[in-house]
């Protein structure tokens, strides 16, 4: 299937608009109201619905939607297995009816589509999962008569009406994909509400679960870390198993994935949060120091050590200390550290006394500590107490969806630190930004986002405000394949669009702004194809 760079651009906004709701909303009702209503602007959708299914009764039932009345929102309840949706419900797989005046299974339960409307109206409805079970439907319905302005492919054979449904089903499987939680939360909510008995109100009932079940949702991410990935979700999950134990926890993942916050979230979310949390670099000082630096110093240890000085592990106690890059530690200071895991005690440097202390113990490195070990650079026996309970921080390539929420956030916290006012990220730059492989992951991207705050001048982040290796066709993944010309042209229209953005589709105060005539900036509209009109406020 061909997109469109139109198409490419749309669905990249699309689904960084759903991502900041998920992210950004507690209230899961409201997440799929704003979520259907996107959609709604996004894809020109007339109708949309959420359902989902009660396992106890086997009903499936409209849960929230857009373009229905509440009395037609009740009339839709269908049976496993009963029309369009309960087909998708049964088989878990998408269905496209091109025209819904020609399909017999097309049941129109809510009564919403008069005869004249069904003309031309096709329907797609996408399974809503949790793993493997099916627990709802995503559907919309579409007109496929392009809207003003908008462009489509005319191919022979219909290829048009086919790519264009198609696209719209790769739209509503990542979005489906993307809401798939806070469905599964109000699946439980509605089960467990069908179940009270009939002196207790069921919407009081109702609404008590659901207010449980979005705390659940809300404790699942810690505060200290942006994301809602797939990937994420899973390292959520092993931080609140981790962090209810006392057990030896080893991070790992690329450098810049952030394993520091990981290890704070474990220690805040642990029976240990009112306690210390004590930080340590282990490749940040010589070798010579770094003991002294863990296990404390008697006064007279060596020269300078004028008074008795406490260790990190000291400083930690009934608390947990953090040990990043531990791969780096000398293997003298290996064999105190196993001292320390294994007995719970230590001497410090130049005393005999020796020191019991309770300290929880996360460890984090970048290194593949087994590759350490055959060249015998890393104990094998520290390894082991070490890796009891190994957590993997994801690489910022493996969570796409997440590039844009972090991106906002450095935005807003960059704006503070520099006094700046940036708004919003170009088009363009949004492009850069989810094509780069990002191999300083995290960090890079923060790194990135400070630069293009400081450099924007008009509180928009445009393409050129972002660093060389996002702007070259080999990091970006994007081959030189176009003139000088044609580059220039890119660049015209980019601005163009920009201004209209700005000035909410007024031609003459967009050319104003360009410094352009009002005639050479008709010319440009109608150079680039771009329709001014869909910039203007409905």
């Amino acid at each position: 299937m061909l997109i469109t760079q139109d198409q490419d651009h749309g669905s990249i906004t699309l689904l960084a608009e759903v991502s900041r709701t998920i992210t950004n909303e507690d209230d899961i009702g409201k997440v799929l109201r704003i979520v259907l209503f996107i959609m709604s602007e996004n894809m020109n959708m007339l109708r949309g619905m959420i359902t989902i299914l009660n396992r106890d009764t086997s009903e499936i039932v409209i849960n929230e939607s857009f373009g229905l009345t509440e009395r037609e929102k009740e009339r839709g309840r269908y049976q496993i297995g009963e029309g369009i949706i309960g087909h998708v419900v049964k088989t878990g797989k998408a269905v496209i009816v091109p025209s819904i005046n020609d399909e017999p299974l097309f049941l129109d339960r809510t009564q919403s589509r008069s005869k004249a409307i069904k003309e031309g109206l096709c329907f797609i409805c996408i399974p809503i999962k949790a793993g493997n079970e099916i627990i709802g439907t995503l559907s919309a319905d579409r007109q496929l008569e392009p809207a003003v302005g908008e462009q489509t492919k005319k191919t022979k054979g219909g290829e048009d009406r086919t790519d264009t449904l198609q696209y719209y089903v790769d739209q509503l499987s990542i979005i489906a994909s993307m809401i798939s939680q806070a469905v599964r939360l109000k699946q439980l909510a509605h089960e467990e509400s069908t179940k009270i008995p009939h002196s207790e109100k069921p919407s009081r009932r109702h609404h008590e679960e659901e207010r449980k079940a979005e705390s659940s949702l809300k404790a699942e991410r810690p505060a200290n870390i942006i994301g809602n990935a797939k990937p994420m979700t899973a390292l959520y999950h092993m931080i609140d198993k981790i962090a209810k134990t006392n057990a030896t926890t080893l991070v790992l993942g690329e450098s810049g994935v952030g394993k520091e916050l990981v290890a704070s979230a474990i220690h805040f979310k642990s029976r240990r949060a009112e306690n210390s949390f004590i930080k340590f670099n282990c490749a940040a000082l010589p070798e010579s120091i770094v003991e002294s630096e863990l296990f404390g110093h008697e006064k007279g240890a060596f020269t300078g050590a004028l008074a008795t000085r406490h260790g990190r592990f000291e400083l930690a106690h009934n608390g947990t200390i953090f040990l990043d890059e531990v791969g780096e530690l000398s293997l003298s200071v290996q064999a105190k550290l196993l001292r320390i895991l294994q007995e719970k005690e230590f001497e410090r440097v130049g005393g005999s006394k020796t020191i019991k202390v309770d300290v929880r113990v996360i460890a984090a490195t970048n290194r593949n500590l087994e590759e350490l070990i055959k060249n015998g650079l890393f104990r094998e026996d520290l390894y082991y107490r070490l890796n009891i309970f190994p957590i993997t921080v994801p690489p910022l390539r493996e969570r796409k969806t997440d590039i844009l929420l972090l991106a906002d956030y450095f935005v807003e916290k960059y704006n503070t630190t520099n006094q700046k006012g940036v708004r919003r990220i170009s088009t363009t730059s949004i492009d850069m930004l989810m094509r780069y492989h990002w191999p300083g992951n995290v960090r890079e991207l923060q790194n990135c986002m400070e630069r293009a705050v400081i450099l924007s001048e008009d509180n928009v982040i445009h393409g050129y405000h972002l660093p060389p290796t996002l702007q070259t066709a080999e990091s970006s993944g994007t081959p030189y394949t176009g003139s000088l010309q044609q580059k220039l042209d890119a660049l015209e229209q980019e601005m163009i669009i920009e201004a209209l953005k700005r000035t909410q589709g007024n031609m003459a105060r967009a050319a104003l702004q360009l410094g352009l005539s009002d005639r050479i900036m008709g010319l440009r509209i109608k150079k680039f194809d771009i329709d001014y009109r869909k910039f203007r406020p409905t």
